[in-house]
């Protein structure tokens, strides 16, 4: 046996072995040691290899995906060696042989089709770049589902497309490992290189068309040989990983650069349109966003918030469906009751196509196709993106007859279980579960036949271990049963007794003690003559599925514009960026959920002309410059998705790239200081920003000197307003800066709204035209709770700083100048004016909540109403 384990993990390197041996997958040798520490599992010893003892651990069968899901997430592949035989033919080779195994699939972050290993709402992609010569491009696939896609792609727009993806694992050439390496990183993707005859675009074009069964890929559109190669690279790892059961991919499709709005990973991650800074989904724009019932739906709804369109037609289209559904509201509540009894459909059709599914896949297609017939009739007299998705609604009845015979309500989650298969579909079935489950019965009933033909009331029919079944008569009725020979065959006679057997009885005896294998025999020809007339559809059936996904990401974005009183915006062509009574969608959401009061909606305009909009924006910390920036980016972005807008209106030139350089952060891991990070960002702003970029920065140049940053941010503004010419949202703390709104055309000073009240300060998070006088940032810094020493000393400091700048400089002299900070004693607050008594409070002093009844607190309102 361990002869066999060696060879067959040195046939896979690089990966841990699941050796299977009965119910459980052992581990041995290295791969014991990893296991046990990464799964925390018992490591234990069995055998001696060149004279030291075997580590060794395992676990369950029954409960390897879970142990699978923890170490693919450490970084991990898994080889899964199962048994190819039962052990009894193993032994009809000699008492000594080995059950044959072998590995049947390789576990890797890129080919998981298992629920338990899945979000059911996320994409799980696997990534193939590829170079040839002066071309390069990126395929992608979740094999989940079957999509397969591809993009040009120069390396320059690697990790910006990469980061739309999120992929979980990424394929290259080795000649690139260590190049991309760093890239995949950022993205938290392993990566994995393969040889450079992966990726030969020659045999690429054969693997993919042996696989389409087509003799040429031009009925899918035109592929350069890096998109062919990248693809084909795709096909040959999930070859290699799958052991030749290929994943049902559809046919694929060809991306164009520049359909969708251009996100870097940077703009992604600071405005967490996916996942959080904290690394969850709470707190992320597409939680916020989300009301699809459905986990295709789901999905689609990560791909728009990921990719919005830049195709306006595509954008009105998806506007319209919108705008009809959320006028229908009983009709989009239709759609939402048929679509929440729709099940994954997509990975359903996957695991059947895999051979890991079950009878429970079967009642999956089953009941979303069924759904989708009960939904077509609701969709007449629709926009045409709801009359197309319609039209793939139908066609499925006969299928759906099928399996409605053949399948009961809930089978089980796997064919070994049986009972899946309805009674009354298969005759046969039928019978030999009688026998199984009522062999009594039917014994008892051939007993009875038997005493009347033979006439002995006393005769009966027994069972051991020795005869089996057999009949059995006193002595005294011996003649009468050997009285019919040609039905009566004796067995045995003992002491009183006489024992006789049948043909039809020892029939019966076999077709008893063979009935449980033999139903499940029965079932399981069943499951795969009904998984094969499913995979025969399995394009239609598709195409139903992300039918099914359109409407329900329709009518969720219905259903948000009318829970939020959101509003449908126009895009356009123009340059035009225009919002009144924007809000953030995710603090609203936050707001309303904590019940923290109303959200303060402000206006937005950036002109529409032939000049550069730039909006200059100051005012103090903590009072909504960050959220008033990222809103208005997630606004456009939010519109060019599809999706309504929380705003009263909303008024938006095509956007075709949207950057963002909000919060601070260093990169310990690259030896980026908090400031690099800030410059490498903007560098990457104003080096590719187009005229119809939307462009926020928030405080750029903080994190240096303040004359350094205050140059910085100074140049960096005037860049975009003469160079890239784009609209920007620019927040600082540079006043000297607003003397641009005189010099610049395009540039226009505005500032968040604040109050001072016997010295605190209040923000009143509006936006109005202007400039701040101040920052306030010694109030921020006491609501923050510094001690009142340091305070007051600042104020000292900062009045001193100010004076010496209006006498031209003399700040050093002036600071040198002042009394030493004292930390101790703690110096006092100025005294406030004292409080007038107040006879509503005087009335309160006395006031015990707890032991006031309710007809006590009415009254003591109408008191203090009173006393007021």
């Amino acid at each position: 046996m361990m002869a066999q384990y060696l060879e067959i993990r040195q046939a896979n390197p690089g990966a841990l072995l699941f050796y299977r041996m009965g119910d459980f997958y052992e581990m041995f040798f290295d791969d014991a040691l990893a296991a046990a520490q990464a799964l925390d599992i018992a490591l234990t010893k069995r055998g001696f290899h060149q004279g030291e003892s075997i580590p060794m651990c395992g676990v369950p069968v029954h409960a390897a995906e879970g142990y699978l899901l923890t170490l693919i997430r450490k970084g991990f592949r898994v080889a899964i060696a199962e048994q190819l035989e039962d052990p009894a033919e193993a032994k009809k080779r000699g008492s000594k042989s080995v059950v044959k195994r072998d590995v049947v699939r390789l576990v890797t972050p890129g080919t998981l089709t298992e629920d338990a290993l899945l979000d059911a709402r996320r994409h799980n992609y696997l990534c193939a770049w590829s170079e040839v010569r002066d071309q390069a491009a990126l395929a992608w696939a979740d094999i989940s589902t079957g999509e397969l896609r591809v993009i040009p792609c120069p390396l320059s727009r690697l990790s910006p497309e990469l980061a739309r993806l999120a992929p979980r694992e990424v394929l290259v050439s080795d000649q690139h490992d260590r190049d991309l390496a760093p890239i995949a990183a950022d993205m938290g993707a392993a990566l994995t290189p393969l040889s450079r005859g992966s990726f030969d675009s020659v045999s690429a074009e054969k693997r993919l068309c042996a696989l389409f069964a087509v003799s040429s890929l031009d009925a899918f559109g035109s592929f350069d040989r890096a998109e062919v190669s990248a693809m084909g690279a795709l096909v040959d790892y999930l070859d290699l990983t799958q052991r030749g059961k290929l994943p049902l991919l559809r046919p694929p499709v060809r991306e164009t650069a520049g359909g969708a709005m251009q996100i870097d990973f940077a703009t992604r991650r600071n405005l967490e349109l996916t996942q959080a800074l904290s690394g969850g989904r709470e707190g992320s724009l597409l939680l916020a966003v989300d009301h699809t019932v459905t986990p295709a739906g789901a999905r689609l709804l990560e791909r728009r918030i990921s990719a919005p369109s830049c195709d306006l037609p595509t954008i009105r289209a998806r506007h319209e469906t919108v705008r009809f559904l959320l006028e229908q509201g009983r009709l989009r509540e239709d759609l939402r009751c048929h679509l929440r009894r729709v099940p994954d459909i997509d990975r359903a059709l996957s695991r059947l196509a895999l051979d890991r599914g079950g009878p429970r896949d079967l009642a999956s297609v089953r009941a979303g196709l069924a759904q989708a017939s009960a939904m077509h009739h609701l969709l007449q007299n629709a926009p045409d993106l709801l009359t197309e998705a319609a039209t793939a609604l139908l066609g499925h009845q006969d299928l759906v007859d099928l399996l409605d015979a053949a399948l009961v309500a809930e089978p089980p989650l796997m064919a070994r279980d049986g009972g899946f298969i309805a009674t009354g579909y298969d005759t046969e079935l039928d019978e030999t579960r009688a026998l199984r489950d009522e062999g009594r019965s039917v014994i008892g009933k051939m007993q009875a036949d038997y005493a009347e033909a033979s006439g002995v009331s006393g005769l009966k029919i027994k069972h051991n271990n020795v005869l089996g079944y057999f009949i059995e008569v006193t002595t005294t009725h011996e003649d009468r049963m050997r009285a019919k020979p040609d039905l009566f065959i004796h067995r045995q006679t003992t002491a009183g007794q006489v024992r006789f057997t049948t043909l039809a009885l020892n029939a019966l005896e076999t077709r008893i003690l063979n009935a449980g294998n033999h139903a499940l025999e029965i079932e399981k020809r069943h499951y795969d003559s009904l998984k094969q007339a499913i995979l025969a559809q399995s394009g239609p059936i598709g195409a139903t599925a992300r039918a099914l996904a359109e409407i329900d990401l329709a009518s969720a974005f219905a259903d948000l514009a009318m829970a939020e009183d959101w509003s449908e915006p126009t895009v356009d062509d123009s340059h035009a960026f225009s919002i009144t009574g924007g809000r953030h969608p995710v603090v609203e959401r936050a707001l309303k959920r904590q019940g923290s009061g109303p959200f303060v909606a402000n206006d937005c305009a950036l002109t529409d002309s032939s000049t550069p909009a730039i909006w200059l924006l100051t005012g103090p910390n903590m009072a909504g410059k960050s959220t008033f920036l990222r809103q208005n980016a997630l606004i456009a972005l939010l519109a060019q998705a599809g999706s309504f807008v929380p705003a009263r209106a909303a008024h938006i030139g095509l956007v075709s790239q949207l950057f963002s350089r909000v919060g601070a952060a260093d990169d310990l891991a690259r030896g980026r200081s908090t400031f690099m990070v800030e410059m490498v960002e903007t560098a990457a702003i104003l080096n590719q920003a187009d005229a119809r970029a939307l462009v926020i920065l928030d405080e750029i140049g903080r994190g240096t000197a303040t004359y350094d940053g205050l140059s910085i941010a100074w140049a960096t503004l005037e860049h975009l307003h003469e160079t890239n010419r784009c609209r920007a949202l620019f927040a600082t703390h540079y006043h000297e800066m607003t003397a641009l709104a005189g010099k610049l055309a395009g540039v226009e000073n505005a500032t968040v709204a604040v109050k001072e009240w016997e010295g605190d300060v209040i923000f009143l998070h509006e936006v109005r035209k202007g400039a701040a006088d101040r920052s306030y940032g010694v109030q921020v810094a006491r609501l923050a709770g510094l001690p009142q020493s340091v305070v007051d000393r600042a104020k000292t400091v900062l009045e001193a700083l100010e004076k010496g700048d209006r006498d031209g400089g003399k700040q050093v002299a002036l600071i040198d100048d002042l009394p030493l900070f004292r930390a101790a004693p703690a110096q006092t607050a100025p005294a406030r004016p004292a409080a007038k008594a107040s006879a509503v409070e005087a009335r309160l002093q006395d006031i015990r909540p707890d032991e006031l009844t309710p007809i006590d607190a009415l009254r003591l309102v109408y008191d203090l109403k009173q006393l007021l």
